[in-house]
Protein backbone atom coordinates (compact mmCIF):
# COMPACT_ATOMS: atom_id res chain seq x y z
CA UNK A 1 0.00 0.00 0.00
CA UNK A 2 1.65 3.33 -1.39
CA UNK A 3 0.20 6.09 0.46
CA UNK A 4 0.79 8.83 -2.55
CA UNK A 5 -0.34 11.82 -0.73
CA UNK A 6 1.97 11.24 2.91
CA UNK A 7 4.85 10.19 -0.30
CA UNK A 8 4.21 13.77 -2.43
CA UNK A 9 3.16 16.14 0.37
CA UNK A 10 4.88 15.10 3.44
CA UNK A 11 0.99 14.68 5.47
CA UNK A 12 0.72 12.49 8.00
CA UNK A 13 -1.69 9.75 6.85
CA UNK A 14 -3.78 7.84 8.93
CA UNK A 15 -2.18 3.97 10.05
CA UNK A 16 1.61 5.77 8.65
CA UNK A 17 2.60 4.56 12.22
CA UNK A 18 2.52 1.10 10.86
CA UNK A 19 2.64 1.84 7.16
CA UNK A 20 6.14 3.79 7.79
CA UNK A 21 7.22 2.01 11.15
CA UNK A 22 11.02 1.12 11.21
CA UNK A 23 11.11 -2.57 10.49
CA UNK A 24 11.48 -5.39 13.23
CA UNK A 25 12.68 -8.53 11.98
CA UNK A 26 10.08 -10.12 9.64
CA UNK A 27 9.81 -13.38 11.90
CA UNK A 28 8.72 -10.87 15.19
CA UNK A 29 6.16 -8.96 12.72
CA UNK A 30 2.33 -8.97 14.07
CA UNK A 31 0.21 -8.50 10.83
CA UNK A 32 -2.98 -6.89 9.69
CA UNK A 33 -5.41 -9.63 9.44
CA UNK A 34 -8.10 -10.04 7.19
CA UNK A 35 -10.97 -12.20 8.45
CA UNK A 36 -12.98 -13.48 5.15
CA UNK A 37 -15.92 -13.64 7.94
CA UNK A 38 -17.99 -15.27 4.98
CA UNK A 39 -18.76 -16.46 1.88
CA UNK A 40 -22.42 -14.91 1.36
CA UNK A 41 -22.80 -11.99 -0.55
CA UNK A 42 -26.01 -10.16 -2.07
CA UNK A 43 -23.46 -9.49 -5.31
CA UNK A 44 -21.73 -11.23 -7.84
CA UNK A 45 -18.47 -8.72 -9.01
CA UNK A 46 -16.71 -10.07 -11.72
CA UNK A 47 -13.30 -9.05 -10.05
CA UNK A 48 -14.31 -10.92 -6.36
CA UNK A 49 -11.20 -12.70 -5.65
CA UNK A 50 -13.34 -14.98 -3.23
CA UNK A 51 -15.48 -16.08 -5.71
CA UNK A 52 -18.35 -15.00 -3.42
CA UNK A 53 -22.24 -16.50 -3.21
CA UNK A 54 -25.53 -16.09 -2.09
CA UNK A 55 -25.44 -18.92 0.64
CA UNK A 56 -22.77 -19.05 3.43
CA UNK A 57 -20.21 -21.97 3.48
CA UNK A 58 -20.61 -25.07 5.56
CA UNK A 59 -18.46 -24.57 8.30
CA UNK A 60 -17.92 -20.87 8.61
CA UNK A 61 -16.44 -19.78 11.79
CA UNK A 62 -19.19 -18.94 14.49
CA UNK A 63 -19.74 -16.11 17.11
CA UNK A 64 -17.84 -17.96 19.98
CA UNK A 65 -14.98 -19.31 17.36
CA UNK A 66 -14.19 -16.03 15.88
CA UNK A 67 -13.96 -14.72 19.96
CA UNK A 68 -11.46 -16.97 20.42
CA UNK A 69 -9.88 -15.55 16.86
CA UNK A 70 -10.20 -12.16 18.36
CA UNK A 71 -8.60 -12.94 21.91
CA UNK A 72 -5.73 -14.58 20.30
CA UNK A 73 -5.16 -11.45 17.95
CA UNK A 74 -5.12 -9.06 20.81
CA UNK A 75 -3.04 -11.21 22.89
CA UNK A 76 -0.36 -11.46 20.20
CA UNK A 77 -0.47 -7.98 19.26
CA UNK A 78 -1.59 -7.98 15.74
CA UNK A 79 -1.92 -4.41 14.52
CA UNK A 80 -5.41 -4.45 12.94
CA UNK A 81 -8.19 -6.56 12.44
CA UNK A 82 -10.32 -6.06 8.91
CA UNK A 83 -13.91 -7.68 8.36
CA UNK A 84 -14.22 -8.42 4.73
CA UNK A 85 -16.22 -11.18 3.12
CA UNK A 86 -18.12 -12.26 1.02
CA UNK A 87 -20.74 -8.99 2.36
CA UNK A 88 -19.51 -8.93 6.22
CA UNK A 89 -22.98 -7.16 7.08
CA UNK A 90 -24.92 -10.38 6.13
CA UNK A 91 -22.97 -11.48 8.84
CA UNK A 92 -25.92 -10.99 12.04
CA UNK A 93 -23.14 -10.74 14.75
CA UNK A 94 -20.72 -8.61 12.67
CA UNK A 95 -21.54 -5.11 15.60
CA UNK A 96 -20.88 -7.82 18.64
CA UNK A 97 -17.91 -9.42 17.01
CA UNK A 98 -16.65 -5.49 16.10
CA UNK A 99 -17.63 -4.31 19.50
CA UNK A 100 -15.70 -7.26 21.61
CA UNK A 101 -12.53 -6.22 19.12
CA UNK A 102 -12.63 -3.24 19.79
CA UNK A 103 -12.41 -3.92 23.14
CA UNK A 104 -9.79 -6.28 23.31
CA UNK A 105 -7.66 -3.24 21.97
CA UNK A 106 -8.05 -4.14 17.82
CA UNK A 107 -8.53 -1.52 15.53
CA UNK A 108 -11.49 -2.79 13.32
CA UNK A 109 -12.18 -1.68 9.77
CA UNK A 110 -14.89 -3.10 7.23
CA UNK A 111 -14.34 -4.15 3.83
CA UNK A 112 -17.71 -3.69 2.23
CA UNK A 113 -19.85 -3.38 -1.51
CA UNK A 114 -21.60 -0.65 0.38
CA UNK A 115 -24.60 -1.31 -0.47
CA UNK A 116 -26.52 -2.65 2.99
CA UNK A 117 -25.76 0.31 4.51
CA UNK A 118 -28.99 2.43 6.03
CA UNK A 119 -28.60 5.62 7.82
CA UNK A 120 -29.55 2.75 10.82
CA UNK A 121 -26.69 0.62 9.80
CA UNK A 122 -24.22 3.62 9.82
CA UNK A 123 -25.08 4.35 13.34
CA UNK A 124 -24.62 0.58 14.63
CA UNK A 125 -21.11 0.85 12.73
CA UNK A 126 -20.29 4.35 14.71
CA UNK A 127 -21.39 2.82 18.14
CA UNK A 128 -19.53 -0.45 17.57
CA UNK A 129 -16.55 1.45 17.24
CA UNK A 130 -15.29 0.65 13.99
CA UNK A 131 -12.56 2.83 12.94
CA UNK A 132 -12.73 2.64 9.25
CA UNK A 133 -15.06 1.23 6.51
CA UNK A 134 -14.30 0.60 2.93
CA UNK A 135 -16.67 0.54 0.15
CA UNK A 136 -15.82 -0.33 -3.08
CA UNK A 137 -16.92 1.55 -6.55
CA UNK A 138 -15.20 0.48 -9.43
CA UNK A 139 -16.36 2.85 -12.05
CA UNK A 140 -18.91 5.26 -12.68
CA UNK A 141 -22.96 4.12 -12.63
CA UNK A 142 -23.00 1.71 -15.52
CA UNK A 143 -19.35 0.47 -15.18
CA UNK A 144 -19.70 -0.52 -11.88
CA UNK A 145 -23.18 -1.67 -11.52
CA UNK A 146 -21.85 -3.95 -14.99
CA UNK A 147 -19.03 -5.36 -12.32
CA UNK A 148 -21.50 -5.51 -10.10
CA UNK A 149 -23.94 -7.27 -12.31
CA UNK A 150 -26.70 -5.63 -10.57
CA UNK A 151 -28.49 -2.21 -12.03
CA UNK A 152 -28.27 0.10 -9.01
CA UNK A 153 -25.79 -1.03 -7.22
CA UNK A 154 -23.68 2.43 -7.66
CA UNK A 155 -26.37 4.71 -6.27
CA UNK A 156 -26.68 1.81 -3.41
CA UNK A 157 -22.90 1.99 -2.49
CA UNK A 158 -22.62 5.72 -2.91
CA UNK A 159 -25.84 6.00 -0.35
CA UNK A 160 -23.64 4.02 1.96
CA UNK A 161 -21.06 6.71 1.76
CA UNK A 162 -22.85 9.56 2.64
CA UNK A 163 -24.87 7.91 5.64
CA UNK A 164 -21.31 6.35 6.92
CA UNK A 165 -20.22 10.04 6.55
CA UNK A 166 -23.19 12.00 8.18
CA UNK A 167 -23.16 9.18 10.99
CA UNK A 168 -18.92 10.77 11.65
CA UNK A 169 -17.64 7.14 10.20
CA UNK A 170 -14.57 7.47 8.71
CA UNK A 171 -14.98 6.19 5.20
CA UNK A 172 -13.00 5.57 2.01
CA UNK A 173 -13.69 4.38 -1.54
CA UNK A 174 -12.48 1.56 -3.26
CA UNK A 175 -11.65 0.93 -6.69
CA UNK A 176 -9.80 -1.54 -8.47
CA UNK A 177 -8.38 -0.55 -11.54
CA UNK A 178 -8.69 -2.64 -14.94
CA UNK A 179 -9.01 -2.22 -18.64
CA UNK A 180 -12.74 -1.33 -18.40
CA UNK A 181 -12.61 1.39 -16.01
CA UNK A 182 -9.23 3.19 -16.09
CA UNK A 183 -10.27 5.62 -18.18
CA UNK A 184 -13.27 6.56 -15.53
CA UNK A 185 -10.38 7.39 -13.10
CA UNK A 186 -10.97 11.23 -13.66
CA UNK A 187 -14.47 10.73 -13.09
CA UNK A 188 -13.76 9.22 -9.39
CA UNK A 189 -11.39 11.84 -8.44
CA UNK A 190 -14.48 14.44 -9.48
CA UNK A 191 -17.05 12.32 -7.12
CA UNK A 192 -14.16 12.49 -4.48
CA UNK A 193 -14.12 16.01 -4.35
CA UNK A 194 -17.95 16.34 -4.83
CA UNK A 195 -18.70 14.12 -1.98
CA UNK A 196 -15.96 14.95 0.58
CA UNK A 197 -14.72 11.36 -0.03
CA UNK A 198 -11.97 11.66 2.96
CA UNK A 199 -9.91 8.67 1.59
CA UNK A 200 -9.82 6.69 -1.36
CA UNK A 201 -7.70 3.49 -2.22
CA UNK A 202 -6.96 2.56 -5.85
CA UNK A 203 -6.20 -1.13 -6.03
CA UNK A 204 -3.80 -3.40 -9.19
CA UNK A 205 -5.91 -6.26 -10.02
CA UNK A 206 -5.07 -9.28 -8.89
CA UNK A 207 -5.03 -12.75 -10.55
CA UNK A 208 -7.46 -14.65 -8.19
CA UNK A 209 -11.03 -16.16 -7.57
CA UNK A 210 -13.12 -15.04 -10.56
CA UNK A 211 -10.89 -11.70 -10.80
CA UNK A 212 -8.88 -14.90 -12.42
CA UNK A 213 -10.98 -14.42 -15.00
CA UNK A 214 -9.63 -11.30 -15.95
CA UNK A 215 -5.43 -11.91 -16.66
CA UNK A 216 -6.11 -10.72 -19.98
CA UNK A 217 -7.51 -7.59 -18.98
CA UNK A 218 -5.03 -5.80 -16.92
CA UNK A 219 -3.20 -2.77 -18.28
CA UNK A 220 -0.33 -2.76 -20.33
CA UNK A 221 2.32 -1.07 -19.20
CA UNK A 222 1.46 2.34 -20.94
CA UNK A 223 -1.94 2.44 -19.20
CA UNK A 224 -0.81 1.71 -15.52
CA UNK A 225 2.17 4.17 -16.13
CA UNK A 226 -0.50 6.96 -17.47
CA UNK A 227 -2.99 6.24 -14.40
CA UNK A 228 -0.33 6.50 -12.16
CA UNK A 229 0.28 9.53 -13.37
CA UNK A 230 -2.84 11.21 -13.19
CA UNK A 231 -3.45 9.46 -9.85
CA UNK A 232 0.09 11.19 -8.72
CA UNK A 233 -1.36 14.77 -9.76
CA UNK A 234 -4.41 14.37 -8.24
CA UNK A 235 -3.16 12.99 -4.84
CA UNK A 236 -0.91 16.56 -4.84
CA UNK A 237 -3.63 18.61 -6.22
CA UNK A 238 -6.49 16.88 -3.00
CA UNK A 239 -3.57 16.92 -0.27
CA UNK A 240 -4.74 20.94 0.53
CA UNK A 241 -8.26 19.60 1.54
CA UNK A 242 -6.94 16.67 3.95
CA UNK A 243 -8.12 14.03 1.13
CA UNK A 244 -6.02 11.06 1.25
CA UNK A 245 -4.92 8.65 -1.61
CA UNK A 246 -3.27 5.57 -2.02
CA UNK A 247 -2.92 2.55 -4.70
CA UNK A 248 -2.83 -1.08 -3.23
CA UNK A 249 -1.69 -4.22 -4.38
CA UNK A 250 1.69 -3.32 -6.65
CA UNK A 251 4.52 -1.86 -5.41
CA UNK A 252 6.18 -0.57 -8.21
CA UNK A 253 3.65 2.19 -8.17
CA UNK A 254 6.33 3.80 -4.93
CA UNK A 255 9.62 3.19 -7.19
CA UNK A 256 7.93 4.57 -10.21
CA UNK A 257 6.85 7.60 -8.00
CA UNK A 258 10.23 7.70 -6.84
CA UNK A 259 11.63 7.79 -10.29
CA UNK A 260 9.68 10.26 -11.87
CA UNK A 261 11.01 12.43 -8.52
CA UNK A 262 14.19 12.11 -9.54
CA UNK A 263 14.07 13.57 -12.46
CA UNK A 264 12.84 17.38 -11.72
CA UNK A 265 12.89 17.27 -7.64
CA UNK A 266 15.97 14.85 -6.31
CA UNK A 267 15.63 16.05 -2.35
CA UNK A 268 12.17 15.32 -2.52
CA UNK A 269 13.27 11.92 -4.40
CA UNK A 270 15.50 10.54 -1.34
CA UNK A 271 13.05 11.73 1.41
CA UNK A 272 10.58 9.68 -0.73
CA UNK A 273 13.00 6.81 -1.35
CA UNK A 274 13.37 6.50 2.33
CA UNK A 275 9.99 5.93 3.37
CA UNK A 276 9.46 3.35 0.78
CA UNK A 277 12.93 1.28 1.89
CA UNK A 278 11.36 1.85 5.39
CA UNK A 279 7.62 0.22 4.14
CA UNK A 280 9.79 -2.70 2.72
CA UNK A 281 6.65 -3.82 -0.05
CA UNK A 282 4.82 -6.14 -0.33
CA UNK A 283 4.11 -8.30 3.28
CA UNK A 284 2.51 -11.01 1.86
CA UNK A 285 2.95 -13.66 4.88
CA UNK A 286 4.76 -10.96 6.87
CA UNK A 287 2.88 -7.65 7.76
CA UNK A 288 -0.71 -9.25 6.54
CA UNK A 289 -2.02 -12.44 6.99
CA UNK A 290 -6.10 -13.52 5.78
CA UNK A 291 -8.01 -15.86 8.09
CA UNK A 292 -10.50 -17.59 5.36
CA UNK A 293 -14.08 -18.19 6.69
CA UNK A 294 -13.75 -21.66 7.49
CA UNK A 295 -10.61 -20.72 9.80
CA UNK A 296 -8.01 -21.78 7.18
CA UNK A 297 -4.65 -18.66 7.76
CA UNK A 298 -2.92 -17.72 4.11
CA UNK A 299 -0.01 -15.34 3.39
CA UNK A 300 -2.76 -12.58 2.15
CA UNK A 301 -6.45 -12.33 1.19
CA UNK A 302 -5.79 -12.72 -2.28
CA UNK A 303 -3.43 -16.10 -1.98
CA UNK A 304 -5.78 -18.75 -0.87
CA UNK A 305 -4.16 -21.50 -3.03
CA UNK A 306 -1.29 -21.86 0.35
CA UNK A 307 -2.88 -22.72 3.86
CA UNK A 308 -0.88 -22.48 6.81
CA UNK A 309 -3.43 -23.97 9.24
CA UNK A 310 -6.73 -23.50 10.71
CA UNK A 311 -7.26 -21.92 13.60
CA UNK A 312 -10.16 -24.22 14.79
CA UNK A 313 -7.34 -26.44 15.40
CA UNK A 314 -4.41 -24.13 16.58
CA UNK A 315 -3.94 -20.33 17.60
CA UNK A 316 -3.22 -18.04 14.74
CA UNK A 317 -0.16 -16.98 16.58
CA UNK A 318 1.41 -20.56 16.91
CA UNK A 319 0.25 -20.49 12.99
CA UNK A 320 1.92 -17.55 11.98
CA UNK A 321 5.57 -17.84 14.20
CA UNK A 322 5.71 -21.19 13.03
CA UNK A 323 9.70 -21.79 11.83
CA UNK A 324 9.30 -25.53 10.41
CA UNK A 325 6.92 -23.80 7.69
CA UNK A 326 8.49 -23.63 4.69
CA UNK A 327 7.11 -21.02 2.44
CA UNK A 328 6.18 -18.77 5.52
CA UNK A 329 10.19 -18.78 6.22
CA UNK A 330 10.84 -18.26 2.70
CA UNK A 331 8.32 -15.46 2.06
CA UNK A 332 10.19 -13.93 5.11
CA UNK A 333 13.69 -14.09 3.40
CA UNK A 334 12.35 -14.10 -0.26
CA UNK A 335 14.71 -11.47 -2.24
CA UNK A 336 17.45 -14.38 -3.37
CA UNK A 337 14.36 -16.40 -4.28
CA UNK A 338 13.17 -14.14 -6.99
CA UNK A 339 13.30 -15.01 -10.87
CA UNK A 340 12.84 -12.93 -13.95
CA UNK A 341 12.89 -9.22 -13.65
CA UNK A 342 12.05 -9.57 -10.13
CA UNK A 343 15.47 -11.26 -9.38
CA UNK A 344 17.29 -8.84 -11.52
CA UNK A 345 15.29 -5.87 -10.30
CA UNK A 346 17.43 -2.91 -8.15
CA UNK A 347 14.52 -1.71 -6.32
CA UNK A 348 13.89 -5.41 -4.87
CA UNK A 349 14.33 -4.42 -1.89
CA UNK A 350 11.66 -1.21 -1.68
CA UNK A 351 9.09 -3.30 -3.41
CA UNK A 352 9.72 -6.86 -1.85
CA UNK A 353 8.99 -8.71 -4.89
CA UNK A 354 5.35 -7.26 -5.22
CA UNK A 355 2.97 -9.88 -5.47
CA UNK A 356 4.27 -13.48 -5.35
CA UNK A 357 0.13 -14.60 -6.50
CA UNK A 358 0.03 -12.43 -9.80
CA UNK A 359 3.77 -14.71 -10.56
CA UNK A 360 2.13 -18.14 -9.61
CA UNK A 361 -1.26 -17.02 -11.51
CA UNK A 362 0.46 -16.46 -14.85
CA UNK A 363 3.71 -18.99 -14.56
CA UNK A 364 3.04 -21.52 -12.05
CA UNK A 365 5.78 -20.56 -9.91
CA UNK A 366 5.29 -18.63 -6.83
CA UNK A 367 9.22 -17.02 -7.66
CA UNK A 368 9.01 -16.03 -11.17
CA UNK A 369 8.65 -12.31 -11.88
CA UNK A 370 5.33 -10.26 -10.98
CA UNK A 371 3.57 -9.75 -14.70
CA UNK A 372 1.86 -6.74 -13.60
CA UNK A 373 5.47 -4.74 -12.42
CA UNK A 374 5.45 -1.64 -15.32
CA UNK A 375 8.82 -0.77 -14.96
CA UNK A 376 11.29 -0.79 -17.51
CA UNK A 377 14.49 -2.66 -17.68
CA UNK A 378 16.56 0.80 -17.79
CA UNK A 379 14.43 1.66 -14.80
CA UNK A 380 14.73 -1.72 -12.68
CA UNK A 381 18.56 -1.48 -13.68
CA UNK A 382 18.98 2.17 -11.94
CA UNK A 383 20.89 2.60 -8.52
CA UNK A 384 18.64 3.81 -5.76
Amino acid sequence: MINCTRLLSDKPGSWDEIRYQPGKPADTNRPIVVWNSTRRCNLKCIHCYIDAKKAPDIGELSTEEAKILIDDLAAFGAQVFLFSGGEPFMREDLFQLGSYAKDQGLRTVISTNGTLITNDLARKVKAAGFSYVGISLDGLEATNDKFREQKGAFRKALSGIRNCLKSGVRVGLRFTINKYNFREVPGIFDLIKTEGIPRACFYHLVYSGRGSALINDDLTPPEARDTMDLIFACSQELSASNTEILTVDNHADGVYLYLQLKKVNPKKAQSVLELLKINGGNKSGIGIADVDNLGNVHPDQFWREHTFGNVKERKFSEIWMDQNNELLRNLRNRLPLLKGKCGRCNFKDICGGNFRARAESLYGDIWQEDPACYLTEEEISQKA
